[in-house]
């Protein structure tokens, strides 16, 4: 197949068929009225296509404003659309405007959400993606490090000096942590400037991987322009680091490819801003859909939040969202699925049983530093939950088994976030 497929959970007042063929229309060779030179050849050639047409329900009132006229009725349904790979070939940028451009600004629809893509072998395999994923990401560690691998992030988020977050690498290190990272609102603070931050953090993690043999990854949030990003990657890369952290949405889809396609350190993608693109039941993206794009672009580490989530996401939600990182694309490697928001170990159990896997980087920040069994006892509370959901224990049975779960549960609430 050499065209680019696209699926929509649409709603419009008027039919559906209409209402797709102007998606098609605007997304491809046509605009609001027939013109000189688009001919029939040319849109053989270079328009897009709608395959599909499944209708679903019909509301009385719409989900978002549209056209300042009322209708009686309106129609939802799935519209999966096609492009020609000759649009815009491995372009990733004119691909994005493709799917989700001007699309959303048309007055015929008063919902658009992008469900799906589906994406041909033939374009898939002209892009490297992730250059570690998950196997590469353990073993930058150690050779016998193994999923689910345990991490934190710096708290407080902001306000630490270099000195203080240093020996609070070090407490991590010391209890076994396998991965620490910046908190997104991190970036070159007044109080933590970024290089002296990097020197003093990789100062305490050198010392402890020529003691241990065990490279704690740390990913320093290199966010920024373009220029300070480049330069904040190479001062990682030669103080001996190995990730880097990138908002996502704030740096672009550009600017993540060009970082990643360095190829030095592995790359921990930040999702935050994900729930404007998200939120909506009929505005924005799917996560299926989205990480797609930044796996092409290189990332290999992806958030997607976690089980009971302090944020507003279903359980549902996150598990599809896990399945769709490690889904297979033709010559590109599954993401690490990084879990977080308000996770401890309380969340280990349900996870596994609702995944079946471990492929995971699984973040916790307040379920660490605020364990009751300090640092040591956070780290420890949750690899040991991590064994007993692998082993099938219940989390009653996992509090018998190990103390620092059996805190756990007592400081978090039983099965509650």
């Amino acid at each position: 197949m050499d065209r680019i497929e696209a699926t929509y959970y649409v709603e419009t007042p008027y039919p559906l068929a209409d209402a797709a063929a102007v998606m098609a229309g605007e997304q491809s060779s046509g605009t609001f009225v027939a013109i000189p030179g688009e001919t029939e050849e040319l849109k053989m050639q270079y328009a897009a296509r709608v395959e599909h047409i499944e209708a679903l329900e019909t509301v009385a009132e719409s989900s978002l404003s549209g056209e300042q006229l009322h209708f009686e009725k309106y129609h939802r349904g799935r519209v999966t659309i096609s492009w020609s790979l000759a649009n815009f070939g491995q372009n990733l940028p004119v691909l994005c405007s493709t799917l989700m451009g001007n699309l959303y600004e048309l007055r015929q629809f008063t919902g658009i959400k992008l469900i799906d893509i589906q994406l041909p072998d033939s374009y898939t395999t002209h892009f490297r993606g992730p250059k570690f994923g998950i196997e590469g990401t353990a073993k930058l560690i150690s050779s016998q490090a193994k999923t689910p691998l345990v991490g934190t992030i710096i708290k407080p988020s902001v306000g630490l000096t270099i000195e203080d977050t240093a020996d609070l690498v070090r407490r991590l290190a010391e209890a076994g942590i396998d991965f620490i990272k910046d908190d997104e609102l991190m970036g070159s603070a007044q109080n933590s400037p970024f290089e002296k931050r990097v020197d003093a953090i990789m100062a305490v993690l050198n010392r402890y991987q020529d003691k241990t043999g065990k490279k704690v990854m740390y990913a320093f949030n290199i966010s920024d322009e373009m220029d300070n990003m480049l330069r904040h990657y190479e001062h990682v890369a030669n103080a001996g680091g190995s990730c880097a952290m990138i908002s996502l949405y704030s740096v672009g889809l550009t600017a993540v490819k060009r970082i990643a396609d360095i190829g030095q350190l592995t790359i921990h993608g930040h999702r935050n801003g994900w729930g404007m693109l998200n939120r909506h039941p009929l505005l924005g993206v799917t996560f299926s859909a989205y990480q797609k794009l930044w796996r092409l672009a290189g990332v290999d580490q992806l958030h997607v939040n976690g089980i009971r989530n302090k944020f507003w996401e279903s359980d549902e939600s996150v598990v599809s969202s896990i399945k769709a990182c490690l889904t297979p694309m033709e010559g590109v490697r599954p993401a690490l699925p990084v879990l977080s928001s308000g996770q401890w170990g309380g969340q280990a159990i349900d996870t596994f049983k609702l995944t079946r896997a471990t492929d995971y980087l699984y973040l916790a920040g307040g379920g660490i530093m605020a364990h009751p069994g300090g640092i040591s006892g956070g780290v420890n509370g949750i690899k040991q939950a991590w064994e007993a959901a692998v082993s099938g224990l219940t989390l009653e049975e996992a509090m018998q088994k190990y103390p620092a779960v059996k805190q756990a549960v007592e400081k978090f609430g039983g099965t509650k976030s």
